[in-house]
């Protein structure tokens, strides 16, 4: 198969959302979105459960419209009656739904022909996402499949007209450990080659795959950049490990002017410092100071998790 195009709004936007509001009635799902998704990048839309990740997909992909603002998708305006960018975008919903009396090959082909792929494309295309799915060989109907399988089957699927956009929504729900490695392997190798948008609450799986992410909650972005940039908003960590009294060295560590709080394990504390200069400096002379002795003093890198918790819960 052909390399797959890299997103063809080099420069622009592969998704822009301006002012987006979309309301149901009296419940506001959107609320004043603006997000820019740069091309070629495995972008992370993030958020708990109800936040409006669902509702954002459902406007990128035409199924449904903004109550205000505008939605452009590969250069063009969603909803204003140009399907060109159609062809250019894959999609798998979060609950995907397929033939079962297909095989996996047989469901790739009728894809295809949705797209109106010549024959011979079609069959290299199914080959090559076949064996890319872990899934070359398989001559078991796909209601035999796995959730796993069917989940690998699903992106090939969204892959078999070699989209600029990939847009996937809750990709990784309900798999186990090896259906999810799996999935997110596939994800992780279209680095470079398409933008993917990646929709999900698994924020580990955003923090192995994505290169950006945004940050979703009741209907509002709480927070867009690098995730090495979401990170370093959550502040500096250290951990002290002591032998001795370690709660005296932690209350002493908790009055200290650079201190943002602490938890503590055993001997082990972790500290959240807005100065991680003086903390190096002083914690020495406080954990002497409690007659305690420093066995270990190192800082300790915020993991996605602990910055979505973060964020959202400080816009409680």
């Amino acid at each position: 198969m052909e390399r797959m195009r890299t997103a063809a709004v080099t420069g622009d936007a592969a998704i822009e959302l301006v002012s987006v509001t979309k309301r149901f009635g009296q419940v506001v799902a959107l609320d004043s979105v603006d997000l820019a998704v740069p091309p070629g990048r495995i972008f992370g839309f993030l958020g708990p459960n109800g936040a409006g990740k669902t509702t954002t997909i459902r406007l990128l992909t035409g199924l449904a419209r903004p109550t205000a603002g505008s939605v452009r998708v590969l250069g063009r305006l969603v909803g204003d009656g140009d399907a060109s960018a159609i062809g250019r975008v894959g999609y798998l919903p979060d609950v995907p739904a397929f033939y079962g009396w297909m095989t996996g090959e047989e469901y790739l082909l009728f894809a295809a022909s949705l797209f109106q792929l010549p024959e011979r494309t079609a069959y290299e295309r199914a080959r090559v996402l076949l064996e890319a799915a872990g899934l070359a060989g398989v001559r078991t109907r796909i209601a035999g499949y796995s959730r796993g399988m069917k989940q690998r089957l699903g992106i090939a699927q969204a892959l078999i007209n070699a989209p600029d956009l990939l847009i996937l929504d809750e990709p990784t729900s309900a798999l186990d450990p090896i259906g999810r490695k799996e999935v997110l392997d596939m994800i992780a190798a279209l680095s470079g080659k398409a933008t993917v948008f990646f929709s999900t609450h698994i924020l580990a799986d955003a923090e192995r795959v994505c290169d950006e992410v945004a940050i979703l909650d009741r209907g509002r972005v709480i927070a867009h950049a690098p995730i090495d940039e979401i990170r370093s908003r959550a502040g500096t960590r250290i951990a002290v490990e002591v032998v001795g009294d370690a709660g005296a060295v932690e209350r002493a560590i908790a009055g200290a002017p650079w201190c943002r709080g602490t938890t503590r394990e055993g001997a082990r504390i972790v500290v959240q410092t807005s100065d991680r200069a003086a903390a190096q400096r002083d914690v020495p002379a406080i954990v002497a100071a409690a007659r305690a002795g420093l066995v270990r003093f190192e800082t300790v890198e915020p993991t996605l998790e602990e910055v979505f918790v973060d964020l959202v819960g400080s816009e409680a």
